[in-house]
Formats: C-alpha cells, structure tokens, sequence
C-alpha cells in the first residue's frame, strides 16, 4: 500500500545515498603520491576549474587526466590516475537496490548525481561484479548524470532540465542527496529535497511505502 510520500517520482544522488563513497581516501592516497610541499594542492583538487569541467562534461577524459598531471606536476600513466581517482568508490549495498525496485511499484524513480566519464565507468564495474548488472539502467526509470546533462548541481538549472524531462512539476519529485547546497537549491525550486545525513534515512523516509 502507497502511503507516504505524496509524489510520482523518487530521485536519488549515487553518492552515499546509493554508492558509499569516501572522499578522503582518495586524497590521502593522492597525498601519498606527491611530495609536502604540493600537499595543498590536494586539499583544493576538489575545487579547481577543470574538476568542475569534467563533471559538466566539458571536457573529457584524456583532457582531465592531462591537467591532473600538470596541476600535480607528475607523470602519471592513465590507469594510476583512474585508480586514485576511483578509489573513492565503495560498495552498492544490495539492500539499497532492493529499496529502490520495491518503491518503483509504486513511484518512478531516477538518480541525478554529479558525476564523470572515469567514475562511471568504474561503478558500472562494481555494478557488474556485484550485482550482475551492466549499469544502473534495470534498476531506475530515469538516470540523470551531470557530465551528460553538461549541468551539475547546486546549478538550479540542472533541477529544472530534470522537471522538464519527467514532465512534471517540482513539487511532485522527492529528491534524496547527502550534500546540504544540493538539498537546499532543489527546496529553493519547490522539489521535495530530503538531506541524506546516514544510510537509514532513505530506509527510515520510505518504511510505509510496501
């Protein structure tokens, strides 16, 4: 029985809503590579330009590869920088996919996730390893994936790209994200924004929906 939440569509973040991802082991593996005095720039690397560009698909893989190597100053083949930069990717947890195929009885359901080429391509590895699965397609109706949609969130554009692609409103989406700005620029559109603070708050908003 479909109880609660009123909406016709249920939208998850992948980070740590579906995938458990860590991101300070991936700087700290990162900060194992490069000597002291470049340190810095490792806490930063999350904020520089061309991070940004990738995850709005501006440019790919090959050019972001190549500016790691220059902001880091090192010659790095491609596969360590794919496996530093992928080595913040956990597990998907069976039960989070179990919950996301019970409430699609009754909802349709989607993920909106800043993301990129090189992470993507890595989850759909998990995907297949764990779960048999080529890639998040069997499991969602919709799939949402910022270096796709050339958006990333906080950008209230790319809320409204996605209320025009379910052909719906705002008000009728519940959007599930673990970062606060996401949350809150979703809320300032009208979207149901739910911050997902641990892994039992999806469990804990979605216990009525059998």
């Amino acid at each position: 029985m479909k109880k609660t939440p009123d909406a016709d569509f249920l939208i998850f973040d992948l980070g740590n809503v579906i995938i458990d991802i860590d991101y300070q082991k991936s700087l700290s593996l990162i900060r194992q590579e490069v000597p002291s005095n470049l340190h810095h720039l490792v806490d930063d690397f999350y904020k520089t330009d061309f991070h940004y560009a990738y995850e709005k698909g501006l440019i790919d893989s090959v050019s972001f590869r190549s500016e790691v190597r220059n902001y880091f100053d090192q010659d790095w083949e491609d596969e360590k920088i794919d496996s530093l930069w992928n080595s913040l990717l956990g597990k998907i947890p069976a039960e989070r996919l179990e919950l996301v195929n019970r409430v699609r009885k009754h909802y349709q359901v989607g993920v909106l996730s800043n993301t990129n080429m090189i992470h993507i391509l890595a989850v759909n590895d998990i995907l297949k390893r764990d779960h048999g699965l080529a890639n998040f397609d069997p499991v969602f109706d919709w799939v949402f994936l910022s270096h796709e949609m050339g958006l990333a969130k906080p950008q209230p554009e790319i809320y409204h790209k996605m209320i025009t692609d379910l052909g719906t409103s705002p008000e009728r989406v519940v959007f599930f994200d673990d970062l606060e700005q996401n949350v809150q620029s979703a809320s300032e559109i009208g979207i149901q924004a739910i911050q997902v603070t641990g892994p039992e708050v999806i469990f804990d908003y979605l216990k009525h929906v059998q």
